[in-house]
């Protein structure tokens, strides 16, 4: 039967229209569900509407529900001969990705019944569970041999449809009866890892179908081109990002024989027997060829030979490249190695003939990000307030692994919550209350605080939520701020559209206590970005060359988890002057780091620097140029309306009594930062309570017996808690007279010369004049 592409459909002799059509992967939204997508088009040329059951036959036959292909998979003519399904159907069909396939309209019969069989376990099976199964596979069209998945408490399980009555094409209904055995179907095939499981991979998935596929499919496309198929491809990526995980989808799809190193295993004691090992290894895969051997954490077992005191090790590696590219032929057999540390590999194993291609598997953008929500959410019941497109753009940084540890905490929160109302002494919880279970918004968002990303967990520091509304007066700094951190975090295509590259770091200076900590606790908060606090002193160390690695370290973490901002706070304690320290040059290798990382031959992407210091004067120049400071921020002490706008923040909860103004009280506080403001409040407060405790104790006194502590305390506590604190005026009065301001005449002169000394010695651009009226 020959059917041309290029026509579409064609009626051949039998009168039976088909189709023939290229299969590629489905999207995230039909997987699981027996659909496919096919071109509207073509399914009016075979008399298909949408929501109709089509036959597609492969290697053996299956079915699946018929709909259009979606709106954004608007393909040029010659490209709309393909079908979308998911890696169940493909197995159904006994496809993979690139197979043609046959697909002609069904006539499906109402099933009378049904016997299903679990893929690769046992179950114990009730009436209620019969009756939920029926339900999920209701419409849903089968053929004898078919995997089909019943999701089960957010898991998808696998079952083989192992006879249907009558024979053929069948759909489920009310009326049909379901059987449901308890022992695992015998031999029974079910995809484990599909492509459609790997989320934000798409261009590696691509990739690597080039460089497995092909050569064990075709390998007579390579001989006709005389040239040799790749041989080894080496995955690396930071930890969690889905290396093993794509080795397992790569061996499933392409149904070769897979065999697994995990490196310590081959590692023996007796001379020899780890090389014999190896070869025993390669020998099986060549046996079975074609091949997949997979090594995972290749940098334990092949590491540099140079570095290692062990000669076990360097024999290894010995062997490994003797297998990998020696005298003898390796046969059809592809070498896929994973490993997050690249550097720490045998370079001798990092040359064409051995590893070939050099893959790396970056941590996944924000697309890619709800895709890896998507499909661990797949089988779990959502509320219609998750938002996931919102819980992808919050979670920068974070890898397949912590995403999946982040839904599986969302999914813990939502099950304390049902705990209230589940009776743990049951046998068996009622169905109905099963079926009620959702996981909600809030869960999400409860769980996002819990979970760290894996990449941050050694210098991540948990910052208090600070919003912009917690600062009082600063409107200028803020407002620069965010035009600084915010909008380039936030809207980077703005900056990119006009060809301008946002600044790298800013530094705050000013008098002590005048929020410049506290404002880039805001930023970290307002901006979504993720937040690195290095205090300077916790970067030295005793040992030449660990300050600078932390140094290093530091950033090397931050561009993994961009965007991040980081924060150095007294940056004076690690960025002197060079030439004026007196210490063994530590402070100045630190500074020589420092400017190599802000400024140097890596880019910094998406990732801001800010530093906080009231000792500008001592800092090192070359940090205060353009590239690396871009900006200079001076945070003066607040002026009367800010002073107000400070007090009112930090008497938001504070029972005030109506003869108090905050604008007078503002007017007394001349020389006030906003740390001596929130000394005054408290002071004042502290104060009252004195006062209320004080007679609160003589009523106790007058009431009680002298050593009975128990009746004392409850008077007390009854009297405060009826009578209610209020601070009044000369509270405050008092409260004026013991904190006293911090910020003096000759502190601001200071800050105003270096100011002035700084303006003639540094470009104009770095300095903005409004920042310091």
């Amino acid at each position: 039967m020959e059917i041309e592409l290029s026509t579409g459909a064609e009626i051949p002799p039998s009168g039976k229209k088909e189709l023939i059509l290229r299969v590629v992967e489905a999207k995230q939204k039909d997987v699981g569900r027996g659909k496919v997508r096919v071109d509207i088009d073509l399914l009016n040329q075979i008399g298909v509407n949408p929501g109709e059951v089509i036959e597609i036959e492969g290697q053996r036959k299956t079915a699946a529900i018929a709909w259009p292909l979606s709106p954004e998979d608007a393909l040029e003519e010659e490209d709309k001969f393909i079908i979308r399904m998911d890696g169940i159907t493909r197995k159904n069909a006994g496809v993979s990705i690139g197979d043609k396939v046959i697909v002609r309209k069904a006539s499906p019969k109402i099933a009378t019944s049904v016997k299903l069989a679990p893929s690769n376990f046992s179950i114990t099976v009730d009436p209620g569970f019969i009756s939920y199964v029926k339900k999920k596979l209701k419409d849903y069209p089968l053929v004898e041999g078919d995997t089909v998945l019943i999701p089960v408490l957010g898991q998808a399980i696998p079952f083989t449809v192992v006879q249907v009555r009558p024979q053929g094409i069948v759909i489920v209904s009310d009326e049909t009866s379901i059987t449901i055995s308890e022992k695992p179907a015998e031999q029974a095939r079910y995809p484990r890892v599909t492509y459609e499981d790997i989320g934000g991979m798409k261009h590696i998935i691509q990739k690597i179908r080039e460089l497995v596929e092909l050569p064990l499919k075709h390998p007579e496309l390579f001989k006709r081109l005389g040239i040799e198929p790749p041989k080894g491809i080496l995955l690396y990526g930071p930890p969690g990002v889905g290396k093993t995980l794509l080795a397992k989808a790569v061996a499933n799809e392409t149904e070769a024989y897979f065999t697994s190193i995990n490196g310590p295993e081959i590692m023996s004691k007796f001379y020899g027997e780890s090389e014999q090992r190896l070869r025993e290894i390669f020998e099986d895969a060549k046996k079975h060829a074609p091949a997949i051997i997979f090594i995972d954490e290749i940098d334990a077992i092949a590491p540099k030979r140079d570095e290692v005191i062990g000669e076990v090790e360097r024999r290894v590696v010995a062997q490994l490249l003797t297998l990998m590219d020696g005298l003898e032929s390796r046969g059809n057999v592809i070498v896929i190695a994973a490993t997050n540390r690249p550097n720490a590999v045998d370079p001798a194993l990092r040359r064409p003939g051995r590893f070939d291609r050099e893959i790396e598997i970056p941590l996944p953008d924000k697309q890619g990000r709800l895709e890896i929500l998507q499909i661990h959410t797949r089988n779990m019941p959502l509320s219609k307030d998750v938002d996931l497109e919102k819980l992808a753009e919050m979670t920068h940084g974070y890898t397949g692994a912590d995403l999946s540890a982040l839904v599986r905490e969302a999914a813990m929160n939502a099950l304390r919550r049902y705990l209230q109302v589940i009776d743990l002494n049951q046998d068996k919880i009622p169905p109905e209350i099963l079926e009620k279970m959702e996981v909600n918004m809030d869960d999400f968002l409860k769980a996002f605080k819990e979970i760290v990303p894996s990449g941050l967990r050694e210098i991540y520091v948990e910052v208090p939520e600070v919003h912009w509304s917690d600062i009082g007066g600063l409107e200028d700094v803020k407002e620069e701020l965010r035009e600084v951190v915010e909008y380039p975090l936030k809207y980077r295509e703005a900056y990119e559209n006009v060809g301008i590259e946002p600044p790298k770091g800013i530094l705050l200076f000013g008098p002590p206590g005048t929020g410049k900590t506290m404002l880039a606790k805001a930023v970290a908060t307002e901006s979504g970005a993720n937040f690195i606090a290095v205090r300077g002193p916790e970067i030295l160390s005793k040992w030449v060359g660990e300050s600078e690695k932390a140094i290093r370290e530091i950033f090397r973490k931050a561009r993994q988890a961009a965007p991040t901002v980081i924060f150095f706070d007294e940056i004076d304690a690690i960025a002197p002057m060079r030439g004026l320290t007196t210490d063994s040059g530590v402070t100045e290798r630190i500074v020589n780091q420092l400017l190599a990382e802000m400024d140097g031959i890596e880019k910094l992407e998406n990732v801001v620097i800010i530093a906080a210091t009231n000792r500008p004067d001592i800092l090192d120049p070359a940090l205060l140029r353009p590239g690396r400071f871009d900006r200079l921020i001076y945070v003066p002490p607040p002026d009367k309306r800010a002073r107000a706008e400070i007090l009112k923040v930090h008497t938001r909860n504070v029972p005030l009594a109506e003869d108090i103004t905050l604008d007078e009280l503002a007017e007394k506080t001349e020389g006030y930062t906003g740390a001596d403001l929130a000394a005054l409040v408290r002071e004042a407060t502290l104060r009252a309570i004195r006062e209320e405790m004080t007679e609160c104790m003589k009523k106790a006194d007058e009431n009680c017996k002298r050593n009975d502590n128990e009746c004392r305390d409850k008077i007390v506590k009854d009297c405060m808690k009826g009578k209610g604190v209020l601070v009044e005026k000369r509270h405050f009065d008092i409260a004026l007279k013991k904190v006293r301001p911090s910020v003096t005449m000759d502190m601001i002169q200071f800050y105003q010369n270096w100011l002035e000394k700084a303006r003639q010695q540094l470009p104009r651009a770095n300095l903005k004049p409004s920042t310091f009226t």
